[in-house]
């Protein structure tokens, strides 16, 4: 049985202030204005940050509404609201959302785990967003934490891609299952699933090929691929985790939406978290989907890959 996936005290302390750039300390100063002309400025960082058309409406309303009732009479409290709203907004997820999705973001990350056989992840996204990488530094931690963990190369085309994932595997010290080229991806995360079951493996590491989300004949894929691993294992995937790349802003929440019409995606690995990201994304992609962040990736070592903790987010944000 997998142990959960948690934050480590230590890599709390300093993550969102040295790799998450909100754009956001010209919003702590719009905020010292309060007034109308102040808004329209906060709603603009807002936006040039990527949190998103819903969530920026949503905390402009907030803030105005706040004003407008006399609730707020001065820079401090503008900011004690707007973290309110955006932890809301964090650990509630868009209205009607399922109520399991706060206790996910109110306790940090939890991957979920099975609770008897191996707990399977299911790993997809886009091409060049980070996934392999994000997928040997997830069975690293893992296999500190004391799980063993087999990853499994479904993607059955690129042989580079393939070769790169078993170099991967072996540096951290994963079983590795690669299939023929040109194969059926369904058949290998059968045959990785068969196999973890035999050995007695905790963790399977099902790494789907990188696909464009336009691409209607990929995704089908996907969903085939998805369907043999529940026939296969009862609960199964445990998650399924889409890789998006931090710095591509609103383009990320186009994915989630085309990934989701595909398989269940269960949360989100949010790489390149130290390029140029604005990490209000975060936000945006809670808000329209209430889908949790679970992971972030803050570098290119194994080492570089973290729980997403709402608390630390929103203390990066403003500056506390």
């Amino acid at each position: 049985m997998a142990r959960l996936f948690k934050t480590k005290p230590e890599q709390k302390k300093g993550l969102w202030k040295r790799v998450v750039d909100l754009a956001l300390t010209d919003v702590r100063v719009v905020a010292g204005g309060i007034d109308v002309e102040s808004l329209e400025r906060l709603e603009e960082r807002l936006l040039a940050a990527d949190f998103g058309v819903p969530a920026t409406l949503r905390l402009t309303d907030r803030a105005e509404e706040a004003l407008r009732r006399g609730h707020v009479r001065g820079p401090e409290a503008l900011s004690s609201a707007l973290r309110e709203e955006i932890r809301t907004i964090l650990t509630e997820g868009p209205p009607g959302s399922r109520g399991s999705a706060r206790t996910d973001a109110v306790r940090g990350v939890e991957l979920a785990s099975a609770a008897t056989g191996p707990t399977v992840y299911l790993m997809v996204g886009v091409n060049g967003v980070g996934k392999t990488t994000s997928v040997a530094k997830l069975a690293h931690w893992l296999i500190r934490e004391g799980n063993s963990v087999m990853v499994a190369a479904a993607d059955t085309f690129r042989a580079g891609a393939v070769a790169q994932l078993e170099t991967w595997a072996g540096r951290v010290g994963a079983d590795f299952l690669r299939g023929q080229h040109g194969g059926d991806p369904a058949a290998v995360a059968y045959d990785a699933l068969e196999a973890a079951e035999a050995r007695g493996t905790d963790v399977v590491l099902i790494d789907t090929a990188g696909r464009l989300h336009t691409n209607r004949g990929l995704m089908d894929e996907l969903t085939k691929i998805d369907r043999v691993v529940r026939r296969r294992v009862d609960g199964a995937p445990h998650e399924t985790l889409i890789v998006l790349d931090a710095t591509v802003g609103q383009n990320a929440v186009r994915q989630v939406e085309a990934f989701s019409k595909a398989v269940d995606v269960t949360g989100i690995v949010l790489a390149k978290m130290d390029s140029t990201a604005r990490g209000g994304i975060v936000v945006a992609l809670r808000e329209e989907y209430g889908i949790p962040v679970k992971l972030v990736g803050t570098g290119e070592g194994l080492d570089d890959l973290e729980a997403f903790d709402v608390d630390v987010f929103v203390d990066g944000v403003f500056g506390s």
